[in-house]
C-alpha cells in the first residue's frame, strides 16, 4: 500500500519567544515491510535542522530557532510504501536488548486491578496471551479519539469506560510487563476505521523466537499495511512526535492537523 502523510504542527505564543529547541520524532525508518519513498520536514521560520538517532534507535531531527518567534509551523509531508507483515516488525533498528522494555514508567505503572486483569486473560503461550490481552482491552473500552488527558497513567485510565489510543497502548504495555513480556509504545499513522485519517499510538511486545509484534488495542488487531510506524519508547512521552523547550514568557497554543491517505 502507498500511504501519503501530511502532518502540520503549529505553535502560537502569546509573547515572542527568544529561542526554540525541539526534538522531532517525525521521520519513519525503512524496515522489511515499510519503505520511505519520500519524506521532508519544513519549518516556517529560519531554523537549523540536524538529523540523528535517539537512544531507542528512532530517527530524530533537532530543530534550533532564534527569536523573536510569535508562530512556528512544522510541516511534514511524505509517502511510505507498506506491505503485509502479520504484525511482525522485521528489519527495524534495535540498539537495545528487549529486556530494557520491561522497565516500568509513571505512565505504565500497573495497580493490582490491572495486574489481575492481565493474568486473567489466559493463553496457551506468550503470543496467544498477547493476542488475548489485545482483544480483552479492545472489548473492555470504547476507543475515544479526543486528545489524551495530560499525565493520565495506565492504572487511572483502566478505571474509566472509554480510553484514547495512547491510554490503551499504555495499559497494554503495563499488562504485558506484569506478565514478564517486554513491551513498548509506538507512534505513527493509521488510515483508521473507514479510512478516517488520524495520528495514532499502539504497542509492540517481544516474543522469544519471533521478535517484536505489533498490537493495537484500539482496533483489537495487529498493525498491518495501513499503518506507518515512526518511533518507539517505553511510553508515549519518550516517543512524542515533538518535544523540547522554549525561552520566553507567555502561554503556548498548539494545533495539529494530520491528513493520511492510502492507495493499494
Amino acid at each position: 500500500m502507498r500511504i501519503a502523510v501530511d502532518h502540520r504542527t503549529t505553535y502560537r505564543f502569546t509573547e515572542p519567544q527568544g529561542r526554540l529547541v525541539q526534538m522531532l520524532r517525525l521521520t519513519p525508518a525503512d524496515t522489511y515491510d515499510q519503505t520511505v519513498a519520500r519524506w521532508r520536514i519544513d519549518v516556517s521560520c529560519d531554523a537549523r535542522l540536524r538529523d540523528g538517532r535517539d537512544g531507542f534507535g528512532n530517527l530524530v531531527t533537532m530543530l534550533y530557532a532564534e527569536g523573536p518567534l510569535d508562530t512556528v509551523e512544522i510541516a511534514v509531508k511524505g509517502e511510505v510504501l507498506t506491505s503485509h507483515s502479520d504484525g511482525i516488525v522485521r528489519g527495524a533498528p534495535e540498539p537495545l536488548p528487549p529486556a530494557v522494555y520491561l522497565r516500568v514508567t509513571p505512565a505504565t505503572t500497573p495497580d493490582p486491578s490491572l495486574a489481575i486483569f492481565a493474568r486473567e486473560v489466559g493463553g496457551s503461550n506468550p503470543l496467544d496471551r498477547l493476542h488475548r490481552l489485545n482483544a480483552a482491552l479492545h472489548d473492555r473500552f470504547g476507543c475515544e479519539r479526543s486528545r489524551p488527558e495530560p499525565g493520565l497513567g495506565a492504572s487511572e485510565a483502566f478505571e474509566r469506560e472509554t480510553a484514547t489510543p495512547r491510554d490503551l497502548a499504555h495499559m497494554f504495555c503495563a499488562c504485558a510487563r506484569t506478565l514478564g513480556l517486554p513491551a513498548r509504545y509506538v507512534t505513527g499513522y493509521h488510515l483508521g476505521e473507514e479510512h478516517r485519517p488520524t495520528p495514532h499510538g499502539w504497542a509492540e511486545a517481544h516474543v522469544d523466537g519471533l521478535g517484536w509484534v505489533g498490537f493495537d488495542p484500539c482496533m483489537g488487531l495487529s498493525p498491518e499495511e495501513d499503518y506507518v510506524r515512526v518511533a518507539v519508547a517505553l511510553d508515549a512521552a519518550g516517543a512524542s512526535p515533538v518535544a523540547g523547550s522554549r525561552l520566553g514568557d507567555g502561554e503556548e497554543q498548539l494545533a495539529v492537523d494530520v491528513s493520511v491517505t492510502g492507495a493499494s
